[in-house]
Parts: structure tokens; sequence; C-alpha cells
């Protein structure tokens, strides 16, 4: 359990979540979002120089990515910051947070950022030479759509995995449809008065199209709406599977950024001082070969155990969910109201950008429990390899 780290209240934002090929599609994501923080910096009458150590999450290799740290620090104007990259799938996000609050933690620092930035749109095209292969013929590989499509390791696409596990815990295609209708129906709660509730949290991204006019992009791009109807009429991506296009996510593009301080500089910085927010607890796990959603539930075990609480003591849930019964399966496992989590969105219906998914779902629970007067978060997501972790916040 952590005592020391604390995010600032409103010490964090999200940018839109755009479908990919679409209007941040020619973006460099560490470049794009690195002047995203400076720009929230300056919105908020921060000092980039207090800050003492970047956290950069990303997963998508951009060019000069290996910079990706101290790049990033020096861009958003923290010139005397070094950086580190953080990668590991979709809980890049989770791991980076908790790891700067174990920095807080431990006295290696008192304020830090953590920057979590990718694109899956136009993604990479690697090749490695073959000297020996027919002809000398290079070794390629999709950075994107390969990985998607294949776990090396358990040998199938990662929708496969999902119905691997909805097979083992009798998860029906009309159980998937309905779901998704109801976060469906969560995510248009987050549009009402004018997008009020996202407003709470999200700042735009900029976008240069020429050299005199600069695109501002302030809304989710790209979101498709459902009705049951439509989600029944569509065929299952697998045939006998209960997943369609329509019940699972869609690669996104987009960034986020999070501050981890101590408690006397993150009350400095927070937009609300009587209002905190504490890093509590982290969780972990990894299920058998082709069964990444049976990992969620355990590193919420995990992570609740090691906050001291159970699932009774939760006021918001919180969860990337890339395929509907992820949601179902965690919710069984725990004994929870799969309908009562994700108020206001979910990666299942806004879009995965590999890296912020995560990112804007803990600053989506942050601001959930702020209206709510505070209580406890867990967000839980599972991640490429059959792996999954959680962490635990409290608003107060």
């Amino acid at each position: 359990m952590l005592t020391k780290a604390y995010i600032p209240y409103r010490g964090y934002y999200s940018t839109p979540f755009v479908r990919w090929q679409g209007s941040l599609a020619n973006e460099h994501s560490i470049v794009l979002g690195a002047n995203t923080s400076r720009r929230f910096f300056a919105a908020r009458g921060w000092d980039p120089m207090k800050v003492e150590y970047v956290l950069v999450g990303s997963t998508i290799y951009q060019k000069q990515w290996f910079y990706s740290g101290p790049w990033a620090a020096a861009l958003m104007g923290a010139t005397g910051a070094p950086g580190i990259l953080v990668s590991q799938a979709c809980s890049t996000s989770t791991i980076a947070v908790y790891q700067a609050g174990m920095g807080v933690e431990t006295g290696l620092f008192g304020n830090s950022w953590c920057l979590l930035a990718d694109r899956c749109s136009n993604g990479p095209h690697a090749v490695w030479p073959n000297p020996n292969g027919p002809g000398g013929q290079v070794i390629s590989e999709d950075w994107v759509m390969d990985n998607f499509g294949k776990d090396p390791w358990a040998g199938g696409a990662m929708i496969q995995t999902a119905e691997n596990v909805s097979r083992e815990h009798g998860v029906t295609r009309e159980a998937c449809d309905a779901i998704t209708l109801r976060r469906q129906e969560q995510y248009h709660d987050a549009l009402a008065n004018g997008r009020e509730f996202q407003k709470r949290y999200m700042f735009p991204a900029e976008v240069q199209v020429s050299r005199k006019k600069t695109l501002a992009v302030e809304a989710d791009e790209g979101v498709s709406a459902s009705t049951g109807e439509g989600l029944a009429a569509l065929k299952p991506v697998i045939p006998d599977g209960v997943h369609t296009f329509g019940t699972q996510t869609h690669p996104a593009d987009g960034n986020c950024g999070i501050c981890v301080a101590t408690r006397e500089k993150a009350r400095e910085q927070s937009a609300d001082p009587n209002v905190e927010v504490r890093i509590v607890s982290f969780g972990f796990a990894r299920t058998k070969k082709g069964f990444m959603a049976a990992a969620v539930a355990p590193s919420a075990r995990m992570a609740l155990d090691n906050a001291g609480i159970r699932t009774t003591d939760l006021g918001v849930i919180k969860t990337h969910n890339p395929f509907a019964a992820n949601d179902l399966v965690m919710a069984k496992a725990l004994g929870l109201d799969a309908n009562g989590m994700n108020n206001y969105g979910s990666s299942l219906i806004f879009g995965h950008p590999q890296a912020p998914t995560g990112a804007r779902l803990i600053i989506e629970g942050i601001e959930e429990l702020a209206m709510k007067g505070g209580g406890y978060l867990l967000f839980s997501g599972c991640a490429a390899g059959d792996t999954a972790a959680s962490i635990v916040l409290k608003v107060g």
C-alpha cells in the first residue's frame, strides 16, 4: 500500500480520442503528447521546470522513439528532467502511474509527470536484414496489425482470447450485445449538457494543418452509434463466436497526462486543495495461454487485497474493455453488477489508443468520485500476453 503518492485534483488531462486514420493520423504521438502537455502546463499556470521526472508511456514505435523520455521532457519545457519510456501494451498507463507513485513513495522524486501517448494510425512497418533467407529476402512486420493479429506465445489473435474466455464462462452473444448497448448509454451520459462531464478533464489536441492554420480537436471522433437491431444483424468476427465488430473496441489516437507528486506538492498544484487523490495499491496477473480477459479479475483482487478493502468498499469501477465479454467475466468472478461499472464511458465505445486508454479511464473515475463526494476507485484492464493490471486510488 502506498501512503505518500498523490495526484493533484485536475492535475491531469486527456485529449479526445480519434478513430485511426482520422484527424491525428499524421501526428508524431510523442511530439503531439509533449506539446499538449506544454499547453496544459501553460493553461494551469504551472512551471514545467518544477517537474523532476517524466515517465512516457507508449507502445507503438514512432520515429526516434529511442529518445522518448528525455525528448518529451524537453519539448514540454521540463528541460532539467530525465525521462523513461514505459511500455507494457494496454497496461502501460497503470504501471506508469504506479511507478511514478513508487518514485514518490521512496523519496526518489517529489513531482513527476506521466505522459501517455500513442498513435495506432499509420503504424510503422519494420524490416530486418535476412541474408540467409531465399534470395536475401528481408523479414518484415506490420507493427500494429501483426501484433493485434497474433500473440507469438499463444498463437492466436486477441479476439480469439476473448472467444476462449467467453466459451469457458458461458458468455452469450445476447449478453455481449446488451452490455455494449449499456456502455453506449453510459458514454452518452458524458455527452449530456454540452459534454459537461467530459469537459471536466478533456483538453484539446492541436494539429498544425499548414503554416498559418491550426486545427483544434476538441471532442472524440469516430465513435459509432449502436442499436439493438443493428448489433443483432452483425455477423460474428469468428464463426460461432459471440463478438462482432460492434462489440469490440476500435484502434484510436490520442494522449493523456497525469501529475504524480507528494501530498504537499499535489496540494500546491490542485484545482481544489480540499479534494485529495491518493494512489493506494497495484495488482497484476497472468492467466493461461490464450485467455487474456480472465487475467483481469485476479489482478483486481490483488489490488484490493493490497489496499485492504473489498469490492463493497468501491465507489467507482472503471475497466479497459476491448471486448464486451471482458466486463461480463470480471463482474461474474468478483460478484459485481456489470451494468454499474464504467459510468460515463469506456474503451469499448470511445476507442483504444493503447498507452493513454487506461489513463483516460482513471481520470474519468477520479472525476466521477469527486462528483459523488469521494471514495475508492478501482481501474482494471487486460493487456497483451494474457496479462492484466489494476490500480486503486482514493478520492477524499
